[in-house]
């Protein structure tokens, strides 16, 4: 037998030549979070992964991994910056490397969902997604609505005038604290596995959070009011890391930010339906909802919150309280 070792080298070379552009095409995305199976965002991410798999005909695959499974918030995010994780969910987290993200989360800076959306699908969400990539190389790719917090109590709280002397829990944040000093209340951060039953004895009189936890957290029975003071609107990004994104063909990066959009469309959807759902929960269960002068609030709370934010935002938060 005789054996033609250049056809057979030849051959090889075209085979392998041929599996190249095949192996490089295919991708699997991992997607940390540290949001559980149930939530809008975990659900979103999913929407994300089933999209994006339609869109590239399958060559682009996402895996999801809820509950910090991947690892915590900051851990995902030095991961991202190190290569070895592609995306996650993330906000203001990333103000330690980009100040501009502080943006996503300051009080009484977005007067309804309408204006939040409007900054942040604008010309100052594009400032911060700039920043963001520039500084943290992390690319916002969609962003997702978080509940806006809201006030609890064992009465009514309709304007600044009510709060006066109120002891209440807030996060250990200092513009947290110092906001609601301004307000009038009585605020001291405290740990939130100690909260209801601090409630429960009268250590404290109110607490501050998103309908979701309030009703998680079984603060109904502990607590008659739900003031509707909405007063931290916040967003949160969807999120690959720059390195990843830049191994993508421009074609697929088409790919990835109209699955992106797909899927913020449909966690909107979902958070919609939520809020309206946790509301009716905890009026079942007894609580009453009050409106609030909202204009009284952010009018008291506009210097404590200007004196805690940067240099770098405070022209950009003033901008937002007067408009």
């Amino acid at each position: 037998m005789t054996f033609n070792w250049k056809t057979t080298f030849a051959a090889a070379s075209v085979a392998a030549m041929s599996a190249i552009p095949a192996f490089a095409q295919d991708m699997t995305l991992q997607l940390g979070h540290l949001a559980n199976e149930d939530n809008p965002w975990h659900l979103a991410s999913v929407k994300f992964g089933e999209e994006l798999s339609a869109l590239t005909d399958g060559r682009i695959a996402v895996e999801v991994f809820p509950n910090e499974s991947l690892g915590k918030e900051i851990d995902l995010i030095n991961g991202m910056q190190l290569g070895t994780v592609d995306m996650t969910i993330t906000g203001e987290s990333l103000q330690n490397w980009s100040p501009m993200a502080a943006l996503l989360a300051v009080p009484y800076a977005y007067r309804s969902i309408e204006h939040m959306d409007e900054v942040a699908s604008g010309d100052i969400g594009d400032q911060i997604k700039a920043a963001i990539i520039a500084n943290a190389q992390i690319r916002p790719i969609a962003y997702f609505a978080r509940g806006p917090r809201n006030l609890t109590s064992n009465r009514p709280i309709a304007s600044p005038d009510d709060l006066q002397g109120l002891k209440m829990r807030v996060p250990n944040v200092p513009l947290f604290v110092d906001t609601w000093q301004a307000l009038g209340a009585n605020p001291g951060p405290m740990a939130f596995s100690e909260v209801f039953t601090s409630l429960q004895n009268g250590t404290i009189e109110a607490q501050e959070n998103p309908l979701a936890l309030i009703r998680s957290a079984s603060f109904a029975e502990v607590q008659s009011h739900v003031n509707l003071t909405e007063h931290v609107r916040s967003w949160i990004y969807l999120t690959i890391a720059e390195s990843k994104w830049n191994q993508l063909s421009e074609e697929d990066q088409g790919h990835v930010m109209e699955a992106a959009a797909r899927a913020q469309e449909y966690e909107r959807e979902l958070f919609e339906q939520s809020v309206a759902d946790d509301r009716a929960y905890l009026e079942e269960q007894g609580m009453t909802f009050v409106e609030v002068d909202g204009a009284a609030f952010q009018a008291a709370a506009k210097d404590a919150v200007l004196m805690n934010v940067s240099d770098e935002v405070r022209p950009i938060v003033e901008e937002l309280f007067t408009e």
